[in-house]
């Protein structure tokens, strides 16, 4: 175990040929998952990488007959909801047994939740609360492990691009309770003290680091002894400066600059990165430590890319050097083009003003992409509002469809939800007044990987998982069953490449593989018309739109047509305009892609109306593709 960053021998770790960047990651296929809830390699009855039945595990396949096992009384539902607050057994050669189950889906890049080592006494799963920047927690498995992993996704064709975090570190201190400066309440009336942030500069005091056990035993402060690694502090040694944290307690107002900067993640205590305006911001120590970590991982596993975390909260001086570091550094081992994916929420302008400053690659957590197209797809929401968040250059200063085309990260469910308040739902759950979500999950999946962006799939979407509830927990069910698996059940699997999303899915990333307008083309929402005459966009009347929504994707004079129907259990017929330059009247486009299979091959012809249109019908709940 490393427990210095003086003990990293990273030269010969360069001496070796690395996995090329891929030329354009707008053409490539994003998958997120969070590692301790995808799988435990027990599973029986998957595909292996060649596609041959695996019946040696333990844990069947899911059926339906499954749902609600693990919920049927009261004790049995509460034993499950606590399982969902704790490690539920997932691991990295879990995910490596895999890797064939991603590749047929068509996915080309894993994006894998933080797999670095937590505080032994905490279930932080999710990975976001480091004790140790240089080592793989062990309820993960190992270095080793990740190498491995990673050597198989890329003999697969798959990218890996790691989850990390600079803002904060994990719970790695406790403060001194008499430093408290706030009150609360607990649910039960019970009135507590707690370190919330201060503008005043004060710094709280702190009763020492913790020790394996959670125990703030350990005097603050470097240097820790040998005897509490690699469990108890915080490591590498390097980071145990008094000075490496902020100390400023606990973010209350999440918008206010700079608590949101500055403060606390709850109990994840927040690394000081620096200071000053950013053309002379004056990196930290604990920066440049960080830069020099995340470049260990780079050379030791081989990785394509990082999903930097919380970016909002963090210097937009530091956020820059810190890109500036890596980007040199993946360049030096031919890594031209490693992306850095900043998780910046607060909208368009905020996102592409902070990429513009700190040189970053893209932005996730533009949080009315996923907000628009959820619900365009479920025809609560006009298409135009969808379909205008790419076109709008007077916005963003640039030629909108090439900076959306690969600066922006696409998705529409996640691991927290934060747009949905305390009403986190997955896109398949039927909530009040609403139906038969399921039955749309291939349109919103289509939606997304065949318009503008580097599309991002949220595991267990392609089985069409309905976690719902007040908690983060619910949206983060085990792909491999265990004590907390989709669907309120236990110990089965859900590695089914049976189902109709993930075939027909499969089917349609192929397409988009073969077809460069889908990958990175120009972007056009189209006008329909009932009758042949009155064209207009297509926009809700009432409560719900029940229409042809249909698209346009332009690259060097190829135009490929797409529409999905809003209306789940009718087919539905529209005249669609298509681009009047690129077509001539009687020509014919040709069906690629349809829920319907029938459709497939068939042809539409090109008629003088509204410049050129072809009259197409999508099936129920459909999706079509036509060139």
């Amino acid at each position: 175990m490393l427990a210095s960053l003086k003990e990293l021998a990273l030269e010969p770790l360069l001496n070796r040929e690395f996995y090329p960047s891929p030329a354009a990651w707008e053409d490539e296929v994003l998958y997120f998952l969070m590692l301790d809830r995808f799988s435990d390699g027990k599973e029986k009855g998957y595909l292996n990488h060649e596609g041959q039945p695996v019946n040696g595990g333990s844990t069947p396949m899911f059926t339906p007959a499954d749902r609600g096992n693990a919920t049927r009384t009261p004790a049995q539902r509460q034993a499950w909801f606590e399982a969902g607050g704790r490690f539920a057994g997932g691991t990295l050669r879990g995910l490596e047994s895999k890797i064939g189950y991603l590749r047929r889906m068509g996915i080309t890049a894993l994006w894998i939740s933080p797999i670095f080592r937590q505080s032994p006494w905490a279930e932080s799963y999710h990975g976001y609360g480091i004790q140790n920047f240089l080592d793989v927690d062990p309820r993960f498995g190992t270095r080793e492990d990740l190498v491995q992993l990673v050597n198989t996704a890329h003999q697969h064709g798959i990218r890996v691009i790691l989850d990390i975090i600079l803002n904060h570190s994990g719970d790695v201190f406790a403060y001194r309770e008499e430093d408290f400066r706030c009150e609360g309440k607990a649910p039960d009336g019970t009135p507590y003290r707690y370190p919330c942030w201060q503008a005043d500069g004060f710094e709280y005091g702190v009763k020492g680091w913790r020790d394996a056990t959670g125990a703030p035993t350990i005097p603050f402060g470097p240097p820790v002894s040998r005897q509490h690694f690699p469990g108890g502090a915080i490591w590498p040694e390097e980071f145990q400066a008094a000075e490496t944290f902020s100390r400023r307690g606990e973010i209350n107002n999440w918008d206010y600059d700079p608590e949101y900067r500055e403060g606390d993640f709850f109990s994840l205590k927040d690394i000081k990165l620096g200071s000053g305006a950013v053309d002379e911001f004056r990196p930290s120590a604990a920066l440049m430590n960080l830069g020099k970590v995340y470049s260990y991982w780079i050379a030791l596993a081989d990785i394509d890319g990082f999903r930097v975390d919380t970016v909002k909260h963090m210097d937009d001086g530091a956020s820059r050097i810190f890109t500036s570091i890596i980007h040199e550094f993946a360049e030096r081992i031919g890594k031209d083009n490693f992306y850095l994916i900043g998780e910046i929420t607060g909208g368009r302008q905020h996102a592409f003003n902070t990429l513009e400053t700190i040189g970053m690659d893209a932005a996730l957590g533009i949080n009315e992409i996923p907000d628009k197209l959820e619900y365009l797809v479920k025809g609560f929401r006009d298409p135009q509002q969808y379909f205008s968040l790419f076109r709008n250059s007077m916005l963003v200063q640039k030629n909108s469809h090439v900076w959306f085309r690969n600066r922006v990260v696409t998705t529409f469910d996640d691991h927290d939800q934060v747009r949905k308040g305390n009403n986190k739902a997955r896109f398949c759950y039927d909530e009040p007044g609403q139906a038969d979500n399921h039955l749309a999950m291939l349109n919103v999946l289509a939606l997304m990987v065949c318009s503008l962006g580097i599309p991002c799939i949220y595991y267990g979407s392609e089985q069409c998982f309905d976690g719902h509830g007040d908690n983060d927990r619910y949206l983060r069910e085990c792909m491999f069953g265990g004590e907390f698996g989709a669907f309120e059940s236990r110990n089965r699997h859900f590695f089914d490449e049976n189902t109709f999303v993930y075939q027909e899915l499969a089917k349609v990333l192929a397409i988009r593989r073969q077809h460069i307008p889908l990958r990175r083309g120009r972007q056009y929402l189209r006008e329909i018309s009932g009758d042949g005459l009155h064209f207009g966009l297509p926009r809700k009347m009432g409560d719900r739109m029940k229409s042809v929504v249909a698209w346009s994707r332009i690259h060097s004079q190829q135009e490929v047509l797409l529409a999905i129907n809003t209306d789940y259990h009718q087919p539905t017929t529209a005249w669609v305009t298509i681009d009047n330059g690129l077509h001539q009247q009687g020509e014919k486009l040709r069906c690629l892609y349809s829920r319907d299979a029938a459709q497939i091959g068939s042809q539409l012809a090109v008629e003088a109306r509204n410049g050129k249109a072809v009259r197409l019908q999508v099936p129920a709940a459909g999706f079509v593709i036509y060139e």
